[in-house]
C-alpha cells in the first residue's frame, strides 16, 4: 500500500512540476521572440513550442484527476459537516459510512463508463496492433491536434483515476469501520517545519484569537474574556465589542 501511496504522490507532484516548467518555458519562449535580438531571434523562432499549451492541459487534467484520489485518502477535500456533527455518535457512524459508499460507487461508475469510452475510442485498435492481432475494421480513434496523440491516451486518466479514487473511499471507509477515524489535513501545519512549544491559551495566541472590535463575537465571547481577563472593576463599564449587544 505504501508503494502506491509513494507512487500517487510521485506522479503528481511530477505533473504538477512539469506542466510549471513547461507553461513557464513557453510563456518566456513568447515573450522572447519579440526581441530582435540579432541570430538569438531567429533561433528562438525556429523552435516549436505550440505543443506546450497542449500538453499542459493534458498533465492538469491528470493531475486534477489522481490528486482527487490523494485528497479522498488524506481527507483534504471540503465537506459541509455541520448537520452531521450534531447527531450522536452511531447515527453519525452511519451517514458517514453512507456517504463514504456513495462516493464510492459514483467514481466506480464513472471509472467503468470512462473505461469503455477509453476502449471504443482507439485503445482497442491499439492494443489489438501490438499484439499483432487481427484488427478486422475497429476504429483507429482520433489524435490531439498539437501533439498528434491518440486521444484514448489522455481520456485514461477518467478510468485511473476514478478507479483509484473509488478504492481511497473503500480504504477509507474500511479503516474509518475498524478504528473510528476519517482522514484529517490539519491545514497549519508545514511539512518539514520543526513545531515549537504549543501558545499558551489567553496569552501567545491573543493575535489569532480575533476578540477586538473589528471582527463579530461570538456566544462564548464574554466566558472566554473573563476566563482570561477577570471580570471588570467595580464602577467602569467595559466598551461593548463588535456583534455585542447594548
Amino acid at each position: 500500500m505504501k508503494i502506491l501511496d509513494h507512487l500517487e504522490e510521485w506522479l503528481i507532484t511530477f505533473l504538477m512540476g512539469g506542466a510549471t516548467i513547461i507553461i513557464f518555458v513557453s510563456v518566456m519562449h513568447r515573450y522572447a521572440t519579440g526581441f530582435a535580438i540579432p541570430g538569438v531571434q531567429d533561433w528562438l523562432i525556429t523552435l516549436n513550442l505550440s505543443w506546450a499549451q497542449e500538453l499542459c492541459i493534458i498533465m492538469f487534467v491528470w493531475m486534477a484527476k489522481f490528486g482527487a484520489a490523494y485528497g479522498v485518502r488524506t481527507g483534504i477535500h471540503v465537506g459541509v459537516d455541520v448537520l452531521i456533527n450534531r447527531l450522536s455518535d452511531s447515527n453519525r457512524g452511519k451517514f458517514i459510512v453512507f456517504g463514504l459508499l456513495a462516493g464510492a460507487l459514483f467514481t466506480g461508475i464513472v471509472g467503468s463508463l470512462g473505461a469503455q469510452f477509453v476502449w471504443e475510442n482507439g485503445a482497442h485498435y491499439s492494443f489489438y496492433k501490438t499484439l499483432g492481432m487481427e484488427m478486422g475494421d475497429l476504429y483507429e480513434g482520433p489524435i490531439t491536434p498539437d501533439l498528434e496523440w491518440p486521444t484514448w491516451i489522455v481520456y485514461s486518466a477518467i478510468p485511473l483515476g476514478s478507479s483509484l479514487m473509488c478504492f481511497r473511499f473503500l480504504q477509507v471507509m474500511v479503516s474509518f469501520l475498524r478504528t473510528g477515524e476519517l482522514p484529517h489535513h490539519d491545514h497549519g501545519h508545514v511539512d518539514g517545519l520543526d513545531e515549537g512549544e504549543p501558545l499558551e491559551p489567553g496569552k501567545d495566541d491573543v493575535i489569532y484569537s480575533m476578540e477586538d472590535n473589528l471582527h463579530p463575537h461570538d456566544l462564548n465571547y464574554e466566558e472566554r474574556r473573563i476566563r482570561n481577563e477577570g471580570p471588570p472593576a467595580p464602577g467602569i463599564e467595559r466598551r461593548k465589542g463588535a456583534g455585542e449587544q447594548p
